[in-house]
């Protein structure tokens, strides 16, 4: 959880939200399929239990993965997910044969559960091979919490892989090691899980996350050598860096990849100081990235939880003025939610397919490509040559 991310305007700037969440991002030429595939890492172990808390090794079964495909499709002959169709995977998430009839993400997410998205389920495969994207979720978070954002690179012609994020031995993870090399290898593992799609190009391959997820995709991305580029949307990787000095083997000065960092609204001094801990303490991440390319783009209306659609959706009008940055309404944050997913695009477009024409809207103002002024910044910083 990213403690110093729970800051909000005053209560007197907030405003009540509109309508709510609606993603504006315009779909690319492919329709979208979805598969759900529960599988297992046998390498590892994970309790039987569902509270997670039982160790000894009759206890232990092979790590759940319950994987999420979302895929180029070639007509819409699936069946429409909904957000309620969403919420229903996070019953069987860890326990594939026993679903949670509590789960709080079903009840959370029932005001918007009719709401139709653009993925098919179980939609025919489009010809062709795609670049690979792996999406990593928040801290202890469901694989499909940026659905809207996965259908989205679908359309445009990518494969888009999630899993949840889950501790090394709970259900839920916490703010150590342990469990972001947890999250660090079911990254890893479903890289390898994509080796046997018919429609990824293997050569292409890269990591976006959210906010936890956008700390063990560095993490993985070290470790593993497939992955070409990175993603973080709001990550961890900003502001957790003692937690990644404390690593000992992860060192963003070395990286070579490009980076796409999007980040929050402002955060004073005052902010950052009074939430100092030795794991958010430490050598900046971003400033050490020197030897692959760095796009930094501040989001200045949003907050933490706005860069995940389904927080989005499952936000009720106090806790969105509690997040609120400044003035920033809910039409704000559904505007801008739709650039970092375009921004997303570009950039994987330019690193992953070579798209020259990507490359020439990265470096283009915002506001040429209808971004309003005042809502955020592009910043990049090429690689430097390597002694």
């Amino acid at each position: 959880m990213l403690v110093a991310l729970t800051l909000h305007a005053p209560a007197a700037l907030a405003q009540a939200p509109g309508a709510g969440f609606e993603f504006s991002g315009k779909p690319g030429p492919y329709s979208v399929g979805l598969k759900v595939v529960n599988q297992f890492d046998a390498s590892r172990t994970f309790p039987l239990e569902p509270t997670g808390n039982t160790t000894s090794a009759a206890a232990t079964g092979p790590r759940p993965i319950q994987t999420l495909i979302w895929y180029p499709a070639s007509g819409k002959s699936g069946r429409a997910m909904t957000v309620g169709d969403y919420a229903q995977l996070a019953k069987t998430e860890v326990h594939f044969d026993r679903p949670d009839e509590n789960n709080k993400w079903v009840s959370k997410l029932a005001g918007s559960a009719h709401a139709v998205l653009w993925a098919q389920y179980d939609a025919p495969m489009a010809n062709g091979r795609f670049p690979l994207v792996i999406y990593a979720p928040g801290q202890s978070s469901v694989a499909w919490d940026n659905a809207d954002l996965c259908e989205y690179l679908a359309s445009h012609g990518y494969v888009v892989i999630a899993s949840p994020s889950l501790g090394k031995s709970t259900r839920d993870a916490d703010d150590n090691l342990d469990d972001i090399d947890a999250e660090a290898a079911d990254i890893s593992f479903l890289i390898d899980y994509a080796k046997s799609l018919p429609d990824v190009d293997m050569a292409k391959v890269a990591v976006a996350g959210w906010s936890w997820g956008g700390i063990s995709n560095l993490f993985a991305a070290t470790r593993d050598s497939r992955i070409k580029a990175l993603v973080a949307l709001d990550g961890s990787m900003r502001y957790y860096p003692g937690l990644i000095k404390k690593s000992g083997n992860i060192h963003p000065e070395r990286m070579t990849i490009p980076l796409l960092f999007f980040s929050r609204g402002y955060l004073s001094l005052e902010d950052w100081n009074r939430y100092a801990t030795a794991d958010n303490e430490g050598p900046s991440v971003l400033n050490a990235w020197t030897h692959g390319d760095l796009w930094m783009i501040h989001m200045l209306g949003m907050s933490h939880p706005e860069f995940s659609s389904m927080y989005q959706r499952a936000s009720s009008a106090q806790k969105f003025a509690e997040n609120q940055m400044e003035d920033y309404g809910r039409s704000d944050a559904n505007a801008s939610y739709a650039l970092v997913a375009r921004y997303t695009l570009g950039f994987l477009d330019a690193y992953m397919k070579g798209d020259t024409g990507a490359v020439a809207f990265l470096n283009d103002s915002p506001v040429a490509h209808g971004a309003p002024k005042h809502f955020m910044s592009v910043d990049f910083r090429p690689a430097e040559s390597q002694p």
